[in-house]
């Protein structure tokens, strides 16, 4: 029997039984995906007529590119899937098929709400710039078109408040750098979509770098600022900092607080709290008087070792249910116990759990 088909890879004609026998139909709704109705196609009409065939297919194919084309022009859309939590399974089994990849999970996952959520932002900026250094070229198509349709979202939401632009230049530095390789070394590697395409989007990074570069923070008068604060206060917001880089910056406000950002005690609390002992006597950095220089301590060891990663809101893994999902949302557990599956993990664990 002859294949009437536009696709090889068609899965075929679908059939039902009747008490005249079998007998041949074709879903017209699962073609657009929108309409509920189906047309029952008789066997008998079809036979009798190549004609009806080739237009009943032609209108299908129009069906489909128009789809195509709709997605494909679409060129703000965010993602396919808002959930909150997805399954990450590894290998095929008699249940599922397939495993489940960086750029499905990317796309599945909320990310584009995430960064809405303060506690989340950094997670996500984080994420981001990982997956610029080594896996950008490894995310399929759409999850590429998602990639720099959230980063578009992060840029413009720093660009308005004015927050974390430090942590956006150098995401942007480092995919600038990975964008600027793909482009000049093309053919080395395997490139999803059209070299302009890639081009164009060096082109809009770098016009993110100049937007970022311009950005001015804008002066608020509210009467109370940080130099109407006692010493001890704007020393305890100091001590509160995690990143060396966040003390410079605020030290270099007024003459009192970049006095209190080189206290020599400060710099050693922020080194014991990043890196252990051992790091710091392959790395000892001395003064003329014989006093350790704790703050060349603190940026030397970073170039080293990598620092402590602080979140307000991450990510966790199920270890039974074997399910990726934000804490605060949950997930169905089956477990008895839930609280004591449940893994955080970091936005470098996270490329990991998809390698293969």
């Amino acid at each position: 029997m002859p294949f009437l088909g536009q696709d090889w890879r068609s899965p075929g004609w679908s059939w039902i039984k009747t008490e005249d026998g079998w007998k041949r139909c074709d879903s017209c709704s699962q073609e657009l995906g929108k309409k509920n109705s189906q047309c029952t196609i008789d066997h008998s009409i079809i036979l009798k007529s190549g004609e009806e065939i080739f237009n009943n297919e032609e209108c299908e194919y129009a069906s489909k590119k128009r789809k195509k084309d709709h997605f494909g022009n679409d060129t703000n859309a965010q993602s396919f899937y808002r959930e909150k939590w997805i399954y990450v399974h590894k290998e095929s089994t008699k249940e599922r098929h397939g495993y489940c990849t960086l750029g499905e999970a990317f796309n599945r996952l909320d990310f584009s709400s995430a960064i809405q959520d303060i506690r989340r932002f950094t997670y996500v900026v984080k994420l981001l710039q990982l997956i610029a250094k080594s896996q950008l070229t490894s995310l399929s198509g759409v999850a590429q078109k998602n990639y720099f349709n959230i980063l578009d979202k992060i840029v413009q939401k720093v660009l308005d408040d004015h927050q974390n632009p430090r942590l956006i230049k150098d995401l942007l530095h480092d995919l600038s750098s990975t964008l600027c390789t793909l482009v000049r070394g093309v053919g080395k590697s395997v490139l999803v979509g059209n070299i302009n395409i890639w081009i164009c989007r060096l082109e809009t990074v770098l016009n993110w770098q100049q937007q970022l570069q311009n950005l001015q923070m804008t002066k608020v008068n509210t009467g109370l600022t940080l130099s109407d604060l006692p010493l001890h206060m704007l020393n305890n917001i100091l001590y509160r900092f995690s990143d060396g880089w966040d003390i410079i910056t605020l030290g270099q406000v007024t003459p009192t607080l970049y006095m209190l950002s080189e206290d020599r005690r400060l710099w050693k609390k922020l080194c014991q709290y990043h890196f252990a002992e051992k790091q710091f006597c392959r790395h000892l950095i001395l003064s003329e008087k014989g006093h350790i220089e704790w703050k060349l301590m603190y940026f030397t060891l970073q170039k080293y070792y990598p620092t402590k990663e602080q979140y307000g809101d991450t990510l966790h893994f199920c270890r039974h249910c074997s399910i990726l999902f934000w804490k605060d949302s949950g997930h169905p557990c089956t477990a008895a116990d839930p609280d004591s599956c449940f893994t955080p993990v970091s936005p470098q664990h996270f490329i990991d759990l998809f390698k293969f």
